[in-house]
């Protein structure tokens, strides 16, 4: 059974989504929100499987609520702004349904939840609590007017910026409201490694490693980036990594 809650302002709207998922006998809808704030509870509290949510919403925007959450659940926009959505939102949502949602996109939508649930499946999370990001858990990036979903195994480096952190993927470099600290406290150590004071890197997505100045080791990721592993840390890698 997949657990979803429906997230809009319209009652109306909410009504008539909930009457077309009753077709679907493996969705069970387990709650409502009509904004961003009582959106945040929702999902904190029932801890769904899917998202159904609105873009446009008084107050905060689909988006935003989406960039405060600290684990993106499933997510399926349903919204009557066609352009407005696609321009804002770039990358990986399940599916964006428009209003007055087709029964048939809905079905296509919820086909789409099945694909990445069997994915999933084949990919189990590394650690059952539910405090700690696993590298299969995917994140929701916002910057500005642009917007991922991002898999932590996708992202190679968070370096800090202040009270910033930037998170580098593919081409990406978007810039979210994190410190290293915080982001340290949530990401498996097995994966994500803090390899100085400024940098968290993705232990897979390392290509080459090397010695360097004063007993430490240099890092180049995938991407091309090189970073400097302290002296300090070296110990600590070489011992995870049996060198």
């Amino acid at each position: 059974m997949i657990k979803a809650v429906l997230i809009d302002d319209e009652r109306l709207a909410r009504t008539e989504l909930r009457k077309l998922l009753s077709e679907f006998p493996e969705i069970e809808v387990i709650g409502e929100a009509a904004n961003a704030a009582e959106g945040i509870d929702v999902i904190e509290n029932l801890q769904p499987d899917l998202v159904f949510l609105d873009i446009q919403m008084p107050g905060k925007t689909g988006f935003d609520m989406l960039s405060e959450l600290g684990k993106a659940p499933h997510v399926i926009f349903t919204t009557a702004y066609d352009e407005y959505a696609l321009k804002a939102f770039e990358v990986n949502a399940l599916d964006y349904l428009l209003k007055p949602v087709d029964t048939k996109r809905l079905a296509d939508a919820i086909n789409k939840l099945h694909v990445a649930e069997e994915k999933e499946a084949m990919a189990p999370a590394i650690s059952s609590n539910r405090s700690l990001l696993s590298e299969h858990d995917q994140v929701f990036v916002k910057d500005g007017e642009r917007c991922w979903f991002v898999k932590l195994s996708d992202i190679r480096l968070f370096e800090s910026v202040g009270n910033y952190a930037k998170v580098f993927f593919g081409n990406n470099k978007p810039l979210i409201l994190k410190s290293l600290n915080a982001l340290e406290e949530r990401l498996d150590e097995k994966v994500f490694f803090r390899a100085n004071r400024k940098h968290i890197v993705n232990l897979r997505l390392i290509e080459k490693i090397e010695p360097y100045f004063n007993g430490g080791l240099l890092l180049e990721l995938k991407g091309g980036e090189k970073i400097e592993v302290s002296r300090r840390q070296t110990v600590k890698f070489k011992e995870m990594m049996s060198l």
